[in-house]
């Protein structure tokens, strides 16, 4: 999915919400106790329930990748599933790879082709040899870690870098920079947390057009106004990822009517900022 097509998804629905499909088999519903598909099963009727709200998909790839081979089977039939049956939806593997060249550029082959995922999420600590594999693939997307949500981003990410006579600079500051000389506003996004919200007017000082993956709404208390006030730019700009919040909306059988509630009230919510 190329940049135009995004924004007019964002526009037509009203909405810049990402689903986040972070399924974990022990908090399913008790009617999927004894389904053999029980994770595919799951995340399709939490699609069909929300597909119509949100403009994206975000399976984070560990919750599979912790099944063995099952839960890759999963990941692939619902990553065909979004293909074939919501083609106009964005689709990210929440993977965070990145590894040397010739490493990075089978994730890329897997995750971007084979799997024929829209994006993949990437960590940016291994430089541009590591992420450049990514990039280049007509559509495809790499969201590079810039400003995380979890209360472990301050160890790293916020440190002053550079000499002490120069003007003051956070790591994550560079990472933006440095990184917008590998790729562009077309195939690069940034993850950036919303539990970050007061750095992200900083940050749209330094990537004013880019896209930003923004985790952290909802279950982790982030709040979607401050997101939008401050990363908001004229093409939206934002992709604000909810998961438990909607994932696990309810543990009855009506998971999808209430998934489908709570996808409702957010996009509600983003309408009304757009």
């Amino acid at each position: 999915m190329n940049r135009n097509e995004l924004i007019t998804q964002i526009r037509r629905k009203g909405s810049f919400l990402c689903v986040g499909l972070d399924t974990d088999p022990q908090k399913l519903p008790a009617l999927f106790a004894k389904d053999e598909d029980a994770v595919f099963n799951f995340n399709k009727a939490i699609i069909d329930a929300t597909h119509d709200l949100c403009v994206a998909y975000k399976p984070n790839t560990a919750f599979y990748e912790s099944l063995g081979v099952s839960g890759w089977i999963a990941l692939e039939k619902t990553i065909d599933y979004l293909n074939t049956k919501y083609p106009d939806h964005f689709t990210i593997a929440d993977a965070k790879r990145g590894d040397i060249g010739n490493t990075s550029a089978m994730y890329a082959k897997a995750f971007l082709d084979k799997m024929n995922f829209d994006s993949v999420t990437v960590a940016p600590y291994m430089g541009e040899d590591s992420v450049t594999p990514f990039l280049g693939k007509e559509g495809k997307w790499v969201i590079l870690l810039a400003l995380t949500s979890n209360k472990g981003a301050l160890d790293l990410q916020t440190l002053n870098v550079g000499p002490a006579d120069q003007v003051e600079e956070k790591l994550f500051e560079r990472v933006l920079k440095v990184s917008g000389q590998w790729g562009n506003a077309s195939n690069m996004m940034y993850v950036v947390g919303a539990t970050q919200a007061s750095m992200l007017e900083r940050i749209r000082q330094i990537v004013p057009d880019h896209f930003l993956l923004v985790p952290g709404v909802g279950a982790q208390g982030g709040s979607l106004e401050d997101v939008a006030r401050f990363g908001m730019n004229k093409d939206c700009g934002l992709l604000v990822n909810a998961s438990r919040s909607i994932l696990y909306a309810s543990s009855g059988s009506d998971f999808a009517e209430k998934a489908r509630e709570e996808a409702l009230n957010m996009q509600q919510q983003m309408a009304a900022l757009l």
